[in-house]
């Protein structure tokens, strides 16, 4: 079995398959064949991989593989008929993916797609790796720019009192934020949706920030339902004006397949003390700040800095490359069957849970988006989104 795994687009610093997972695929019967400097921005030299057993190969070569592997969607130019890709494809937002992959008769498995809830997929789910370090980086940004120290310090010179973060949303990104600001040593604050998050974020060393009228607005996927205009106005309100006097604000809030919510608008950003920063960590979707320049950092008039940075694991593409890895590989490996990769419509984690079982979501397939040149009967959602 070959697996293949092509160089991303410029902007991309993460790769599909790092040096320390060729053991197991090996052990799997896969053959790896990694484009020429795949690896060079996540630190993983063409050395490192021939050590480790891969062949080093032109971007045609890694292409021509029965199943390839990547971070982005790499268009399918140069793949033929039949092949399995496995990626990122983000297909709501990115139906033309979809498309063209039914165009060219290739089986697109969305790994963003990850049926969460199942237990067997947790090794596999590739948004909570990614998420849990773009929570680290996050806070580490808005330490990198606020023009004061973090934790408490009593010196000679005078006590320094600890800066106050307020991270807005507590899902696997969210509490790895609390956690990484609380280890610096602030005053953390919190927020969700979900009433139930109050003990996770407790857990972690954060002081949970109720709305009235709260409930638990998660769908049976575990990502967070579409709120009412109403209570996402009751949520800003309250939220923001905890955030008023915060030195460091981090923003979560990411819906699965459509645009970030507005939980800090240009309004709220105006009562802000200067100085404040805050992070928008779905920059890439549109921002949770109204204020938020994708890919940028601005400085508005009163004196707030709004860090728009996209693609966070990027930025520790070293590790984010390594836990991705884990994951594909995991993944990959599971799906061998006497030798050969085996799609089957068996598999909970391909095609989405049995409907009348806990873990079914009408309409939500797993990460098995099309093949054979039509889309997988369970993906009714996404069928009805591309259309």
């Amino acid at each position: 079995m070959k697996l293949g795994v092509p160089k991303e687009p410029e902007g991309e610093t993460r790769v599909g398959i790092v040096p320390s997972s060729m053991k197991k695929l090996a052990k799997s019967g896969f053959e790896v064949f990694i484009e020429q400097g795949a690896g060079l921005a996540a630190n993983y030299s063409d050395h490192d991989y021939t050590e480790a057993g891969a062949n080093i190969v032109t971007r045609e070569e890694a292409l021509a593989c029965e199943n390839i592997v990547a971070v982005r969607f790499p268009g399918t130019e140069g793949i033929a008929a039949g092949t399995n890709l496995a990626c990122v494809s983000d297909p709501f937002r990115h139906p033309g993916h979809v498309k063209a992959c039914m165009e060219a008769n290739i089986t697109l498995l969305s790994m963003d797609m990850i049926p969460r809830r199942l237990s067997r997929a947790q090794s596999m789910d590739v948004n909570s790796s990614q998420d849990n370090l773009a929570g680290y980086k996050a806070v580490l940004l808005g330490a990198a720019n606020v023009p004061r120290g973090i934790p408490m310090m009593t010196t000679s010179a005078g006590t320094v009192r600890p800066a106050k973060v307020v991270i807005m949303g507590s899902g696997v990104a969210g509490l790895q934020a609390i956690a990484t600001a609380k280890r610096l040593g602030a005053v953390v604050y919190a927020s969700d949706v979900r009433k139930s998050a109050a003990e996770q974020i407790e857990s972690v060393g954060g002081r949970f920030i109720e709305v009235d009228g709260m409930d638990d607005f998660e769908d049976e996927s575990g990502y967070a339902k579409p709120l009412t205009p109403e209570f996402i106005q009751k949520v800003n309100d309250t939220v923001c004006g905890v955030a008023a006097d915060a030195d460091i604000i981090v923003t979560t809030a990411r819906i699965f397949g459509r645009p970030a919510p507005i939980t800090v608008p240009t309004s709220a950003v105006g009562t802000f003390k200067s100085g404040a920063v805050v992070v928008d960590m779905n920059a890439d979707v549109g921002g949770n700040c109204e204020s938020t320049v994708a890919g940028e950092i601005t400085t508005t008039e009163n004196g707030v800095i709004i860090v728009g940075t996209s693609n966070l694991p990027g930025t520790l593409a070293n590790t984010a490359s390594m836990l991705y890895s884990n994951n594909l590989t995991t993944f990959f490996t599971s799906l061998v069957n006497e030798g050969t990769v085996t799609i089957t419509d068996d598999d909970d984690i391909l095609v989405g849970a049995p409907e009348g079982s806990d873990f079914y979501v009408n309409g939500m397939g797993g990460v098995l988006i099309c093949k054979d040149g039509a889309i997988h009967p369970k993906q009714t959602r996404l069928a009805g989104a591309i259309e």
